[in-house]
């Protein structure tokens, strides 16, 4: 089975302009590919990983990976998929979150020796002229094409500025550039991005006369067709000081049923045929391929000893409900007490438990909250410094999430 092949039956492609060529030249292990990352942020998420795993796969097999940091487009921001415009970050910023990226893409790509290449497309974005630009490229896009892309329609219905309207050349310039500066000769990304991609190929096509072919991933949702990667309305982070490790693999330990063997097929690198037996698990079954998930998933992204404590900390956790070791951690001080108490939806939120004192609200209603077993049943719940004699409370949400705050 060649690599286009696993692909395949891991469920992965969602489209390909040319699969003739696409599946001969990642086979054959000729591809130079990239990805984009816009640095909208200082880290990367669980989101991400389709695209960080698929990489690696790809390396693996031989190919040539090139992860293009988006400090260029990072400026424009990506309309796609968003009712509303992206917050416009300083190049500070923009530089500062590039750096945090590639740290964390080491942990899946292998840039020695020239085996992979980390490029920003502020290198040539920024230095092009616009009035050159328009003569250089601008008749090579067709308005009435443009305006019936996927990627604009949820920004029309409340207004696509100009600015965004112009993403979709930026990201065509890239692999443009990319195709003549590294040879540059496949594009991946998200399903969410085949109009851009497109933009791309037919730009190398117009100007140069030449084929470059492109493969969107599938996206990964959950059963109600979800993106997954978010958690209490936050994204998963694969920065240990935004989501711990602890939190990392219990996210993934937590999926729902229908959703764990699909999980591993696409992101783990767990042989096809060992995950094929899998597929006749049940019941307390699926609690163990829940765990070989989180597991795996976590082993990548912080290394094997920290998921071996997440995974331990776990079981001690919800085996007995007593150990609190490697437990997430808030800490508070005196100061964010009022009149020597805190409200539950304050502390709840400073924990990162909730989003919003709505949602907090409806989690203490419904029965969701406990604080050391005790279950809360009243919003105006306060934690008082007596609460934290023993030095800290645990709160528990749901079933499944425990959070032990600190009163320093």
């Amino acid at each position: 089975m060649g690599i286009y092949e696993e692909l395949q039956a891991r469920g992965l492609i969602a489209q390909v302009t040319d699969e003739e060529r696409i599946r001969n030249l990642i086979n054959n292990g000729e591809a130079t590919f990239y990805i984009g990352f816009d640095c909208t942020a200082d880290s990367l998420t669980a989101g991400h990983f389709m695209a960080l795993t698929l990489m690696k796969r790809l390396q693996m097999a031989g190919n040539k990976p090139i992860a293009l940091i988006g400090g260029g487009t990072t400026m424009i921001g990506d309309p796609s998929g968003r009712t509303d415009m992206r917050k416009m970050l300083t190049m500070e910023d923009i530089e500062h979150n590039a750096a945090c990226f590639k740290r964390q893409m080491e942990n899946f790509i292998d840039f020695s020796d020239g085996k992979a290449l980390m490029v920003n497309n502020a290198d040539w974005l920024l230095k092009l002229n616009y009035v050159e630009l328009l003569r250089e490229v601008g008749a090579c896009f067709s308005v009435n094409n443009m305006l019936r892309a996927e990627c604009y329609k949820q920004r029309m219905e409340k207004g696509l500025s100009f600015l965004e309207f112009n993403y979709m050349i930026m990201q065509s310039y890239d692999f443009y550039a990319l195709f003549q500066k590294y040879g540059c000769n496949l594009q991946f990304g998200g399903d969410d991005q085949w109009s851009n991609m497109l933009g791309g190929t037919e730009l190398i096509r117009r100007k140069l006369g030449k084929d470059a072919a492109a493969m969107t991933i599938t996206l990964l949702t959950d059963s109600q067709g979800k993106k997954m990667g978010k958690t209490a309305g936050n994204a998963v982070w694969l920065d240990p000081n935004k989501t711990s490790p602890f939190d990392f693999y219990q996210y993934w330990r937590n999926v729902d049923d229908s959703d764990v063997l699909k999980c591993i097929k696409m992101l783990t690198f767990l042989p096809l045929d060992e995950i094929e037996k899998m597929e006749s698990w049940e019941g307390s079954q699926l609690n163990r391929a829940k765990e070989i998930l989180a597991f795996e998933l976590t082993q990548m992204v912080h290394g094997a000893e920290e998921a071996r404590k997440a995974q331990e900390a776990a079981r001690a956790l919800f085996g007995s409900g007593a150990n609190s070791e490697n437990m997430p951690t808030t800490e508070i001080t005196a100061a964010d007490l009022t009149d020597g108490a805190i409200n539950i939806l304050d502390l709840m939120q400073k924990a990162g438990l909730i989003a919003s004192k709505g949602e907090g609200r409806r989690l203490v209603q419904q029965g969701g909250v406990s604080v050391d077993d005790v279950k809360v049943t009243d919003i105006a719940k306060t934690c008082t410094a007596a609460d934290f004699e023993k030095g800290h409370v645990i709160i528990k949400k749901g079933k499944k999430v425990f959070h032990k705050v600190v009163l320093k």
